[in-house]
């Protein structure tokens, strides 16, 4: 044994007994693996992007989750604390409880553990067509202050609410929502919540001033499964092929750039988020890589299965984010 190797020989063992575990079959064919061009990246290497006001050091996005139970609590203040520590941005669960009472503020009043990165608020359009209808707008602008947030997600799901048992009904559009909000000034976000959007809809939101539009594709977590999945068994039957309606996270970057293409100076929204299916950290860096806008990639799920717990768990999830980021920026390109 070299002083210089010291696990040389129990290193070659192991390359003799995993050689037969370690053969590939199937190939990953969006990238070329280009593994000349570059040194291995420090641990100081950031992938900086702009959201809003405020930089993020890495393109990872915490998507909206939940809100409103003491679960929920743990949930955020442990996403916060990744999101300072690593530099990233968060957007809330929903905030609906808190138009009406500040009982469950606390589940959500986390800029003190992240204040240097972008949170933003979340409100279903539901909710927003009802305060238009109150001409009660102004609760959002109170919503913004008391939360100390960046801005407000909108996020529309006529699919959930319409397999929810208790699922609102609303009659204006979303987008006649949206233009609405745009009113007040404030900084306007808006994403789906596991379907995507088609061409139509992603046209309509690109030509307005948004800081971003998140995809909430299919493909991560389907929330119209989720609420039909709380229904009786037949309906569960009958309903089933709708839950399979949607667009990929891929779709939509291609959708998106055809789009920006065709728009040219119309375009005016400054970020897309892609998120929905997105399983790793390779996923992330091929749809943030082929967009045509600044872009960075959200995970809900895996985020939330680390957060419930031990921070350091959570802690070493990101980690693995953030080297896999500068991995992949190091020794990858798109084809």
């Amino acid at each position: 044994m070299s002083a210089k190797d010291p696990t040389a020989a129990s290193r070659k063992q192991d390359h003799i007994s995993l050689a037969m575990d370690s053969i590939v079959t199937g190939q990953d064919e969006r990238f070329y693996y280009e593994p000349l061009l570059s040194g291995f990246p420090s641990k100081a290497d950031t992938l900086p992007i702009t959201v809003g006001q405020r930089e993020m050091q890495y393109p990872l996005w915490i998507s909206s989750m939940t809100g409103g139970t003491q679960l929920a609590k743990t949930i955020n203040q442990n996403l916060a604390r990744a999101a300072q520590d690593f530099g990233l941005g968060m957007g809330l669960g929903s905030c609906r409880q808190l138009l009406e009472s500040d009982e469950r503020l606390s589940d959500f009043a986390v800029r003190h553990l992240m204040p240097d990165q972008p949170l933003i608020a979340n409100l279903g359009v539901a909710q927003v067509e009802e305060l238009i209808k109150e001409n009660t707008l102004h609760k959002i602008t109170q919503l913004i202050g008391k939360l100390e947030v960046d801005g407000l997600f909108v996020h529309i799901n006529p699919l959930q609410e319409w397999m929810q048992p208790e699922g609102d009904r609303y009659t204006l559009s979303p987008l006649q929502c949206i233009e609405a909000l745009l009113e007040l000034d404030i900084p306007l976000y808006v994403k789906e919540v596991g379907q995507g959007m088609g061409p139509q809809s992603l046209e309509a939101l690109l030509r307005l001033p948004l800081e971003a539009i998140e995809f909430g594709a299919h493909g991560g977590t389907n929330f119209s499964l989720l609420e039909l999945l709380r229904s009786s068994e037949g309906k569960q039957a009958l309903y089933a092929p709708v839950t399979r309606l949607g667009h990929s996270a891929t779709e939509m970057v291609d959708i998106c750039n055809t789009l920006i293409a065709k728009l040219g100076d119309q375009v005016q929204t400054k970020t897309l988020i892609a998120s929905g299916g997105i399983k790793s950290f390779v996923d992330g860096y091929y749809c943030i890589s082929k967009l045509a806008l600044p872009s960075c990639y959200a995970q809900a799920s895996p985020f939330l299965k680390h957060a419930q717990g031990d921070y350091q768990s959570l802690c070493d999830y990101v980690e693995t984010q953030v080297e896999g980021l500068r991995m992949c920026q190091s020794f990858l390109t798109v084809k």
